[in-house]
């Protein structure tokens, strides 16, 4: 399963972990929250309901990072 990240159209945030992302050459499923209820729904319940984006959910067992760059959320 590759790491999810949930991003909104738009978000400079997500431009920015999506370009880091790639630079590692690190596999992402990339979720709009706003397209879809149930990802929004997932995206509320990684971050307390604050629906901050990205929010990126790791496959490798590193857990969850909440905004980029990380901290900023």
């Amino acid at each position: 399963m590759p790491t999810v990240m949930y991003v909104k159209p738009g978000c400079p945030y997500c431009q920015a972990a999506r370009e880091q992302l790639a630079a590692d050459a690190e596999a992402v499923e990339e979720r709009d929250a706003t397209q879809n209820p149930e990802w929004r729904n997932e995206l509320m319940g990684y971050t307390n309901n604050r629906g901050v984006v990205p929010t990126i959910v790791r496959s490798d067992g590193r857990g969850v990072q909440v905004g980029f760059p990380p901290g900023r959320g």
